[in-house]
This record gives C-alpha cells, sequence and structure tokens, in this order.
C-alpha cells in the first residue's frame, strides 16, 4: 500500500475527478460550438429555399417562422458554449458547469425544432 493517509489520497482523487470533469465540459462546449455555428448555416440556407418556393408561385409556409426561431436557438447554443470556453480559469468551474448545462438544453431544443420544421416543410411541399 502507500505510505500516505487514505484523506491525502482521498483528497487527490477528487481532485483529480474534478480535472477531468472540467476537461470533460470544456470538451463539450468546444464540440457544440461550431456544431451550432453550422446549424444557424443550415437553418438560413433552408429559410432562403423556402423564399425561394415562395417566390416561385408557392404560398407561405410557417416552416420558415420555426427556422427562424431554431437558427436563434442554435445562436444561444453556440454563444454559450463560446463563452464557456473563453472564460478565464480562475472562474470556469462555476460558470463552465451552468454555460455547458445552457449550451447543451438550447442544442437539443434547437435539433428537435430543426425536425419539427423539416415535418412541416415535408408535409407543406407534399400538400
Amino acid at each position: 500500500m502507500s505510505d500516505q493517509p487514505f484523506s491525502e489520497r482521498f483528497g487527490r482523487v477528487d481532485v483529480e475527478r474534478e480535472r477531468s470533469q472540467s476537461a470533460l465540459d470544456e470538451r463539450v462546449c468546444r464540440l457544440i460550438c461550431p456544431m451550432a455555428a453550422a446549424m444557424v448555416g443550415v437553418c438560413l440556407t433552408g429559410i432562403g429555399l423556402l423564399h425561394v418556393g415562395i417566390a416561385s408561385g408557392r404560398r407561405g409556409s410557417f416552416a420558415d417562422d420555426l427556422l427562424a426561431i431554431d437558427a436563434l436557438i442554435f445562436l444561444i447554443a453556440m454563444l454559450a458554449s463560446y463563452l464557456a470556453v473563453r472564460t478565464p480559469t480562475a472562474r470556469r468551474s462555476a460558470w463552465l458547469h451552468r454555460l455547458e448545462q445552457v449550451a447543451d438544453a438550447t442544442f437539443i431544443i434547437a435539433m428537435l425544432l430543426l425536425t419539427a420544421a423539416c415535418f412541416v416543410i415535408t408535409y407543406a411541399v407534399s400538400a
């Protein structure tokens, strides 16, 4: 066994666990940021395509409104993850976890809304 008392070994494990959790949260934020930014582009492309369809004589759709709201939610996810990554190290522990939760939640909500918009587009085009 080790010469160190159990409390020192236990404390070291907690520090290592906290470091790995912080690194994990930072990796999640680094993944969400570019994906959310790309999804804003997808939403804007969808809005543009719907407006081309409307200009060619088709009636307007609720889908472009959904995509516009969706782009804003993806933007919130991207900004939250960006701010979590850019927060100074001294304040990172409290802010990182909160911003990471905001980024996760808004990214999932935006993906669900994008799926709903896809259904609206699909059934509006086929109707």
